[in-house]
């Protein structure tokens, strides 16, 4: 069953507007999720905001936001302030501009969500939008206020559909070159580099979304279904022994040894 739509606007390029609904691309709603409780009681515990000087528990009301200019020392911003500097419509995504599809680093991208037709008069409009950056290579970059906050966003063709990313702030992003800067730029031996390469070809697999299975939360849940029968938990797993750690002295008999111990363990 699909997820219940959790946003319902319009897509607009110039004068052509279509509804559209979203969702989001990713979930976690099969995680393993845990209450605090109190052990003595079995009830389970509540948190509440404080004040930091008295200690007494602060109504709801009195919640304010508070920008620090100095030690205990706040602008305060109210709800309407902070609203009013947002973007007027928060469920048209009007699409400012196109740029290639591959002149975006995936570092920017930051959550996927799948956005579709709503309205079956609409879905040729969409669809042409869809399959024009399709057909040009481009994606299309816009704003929209989500989880709160005025985003950049970045709108992909994939398939029927088209996936809609939030984008990094540029004050997120960290430079690169303030930590590849000091990487040398000697090109390895080339013998070392057709030993790595053989490594690499007998370690590479077709790529299968079981590679990024969860094993902590299949032990978890392991535990879970045992003290629901009233059974002892799971004894824990031995992690496999690890070499000890040194420096690598020779890496072309390291190399060669990996990729014997590769042939072994394929065989």
């Amino acid at each position: 069953m699909a997820p219940r739509t959790f946003w319902k606007g319009y897509l607009k390029l110039s004068l052509v507007t279509c509804p559209v609904a979203m969702v989001p691309a990713t979930t976690d709603n099969e995680k393993v999720r845990f209450h605090t409780l109190n052990r003595k009681t079995g009830n389970r515990v509540l948190s509440r905001y404080v004040d930091a000087v008295s200690g007494k528990p602060v109504d709801e009301d009195d919640e304010v936001k508070g920008y620090p200019r100095g030690e205990d020392d706040y602008v305060l911003l109210e709800d309407d302030e902070l609203e009013a500097v947002g973007l007027e419509s928060t469920r048209t995504i009007d699409i400012e501009m196109f740029v290639p599809s591959d002149s975006i680093e995936w570092l920017w991208y930051d959550t996927p969500h799948y956005l579709t037709p709503d309205d079956p008069v609409g879905e040729e409009a969409f669809c042409v939008i869809r399959d024009a950056m399709a057909a040009t290579g481009t994606v299309g970059i816009s704003r929209l206020v989500m989880y709160r906050r005025e985003r950049a966003v970045m709108l992909e063709p994939r398939g029927k559909g088209i996936v809609l990313w939030t984008l990094r702030y540029g004050d997120e992003l960290r430079d690169a070159k303030e930590y590849f800067g000091g990487i040398g730029e000697a090109k390895p031996d080339s013998k070392l580099m057709g030993l790595v390469t053989t490594l690499i070809e007998e370690r590479s697999k077709p790529w299968s979304p079981e590679m990024v299975d969860d094993p902590v939360q299949e032990r978890l849940l392991a535990i879970i279904a045992a003290k629901k029968k009233g059974r002892k938990r799971p004894a824990k797993a031995k992690a496999p022994a690890e070499e000890p750690a040194g420096n690598v002295i020779n890496i072309m008999d390291a190399l060669r040894r990996s990729i014997s111990a590769e042939g072994k363990r394929k065989s």
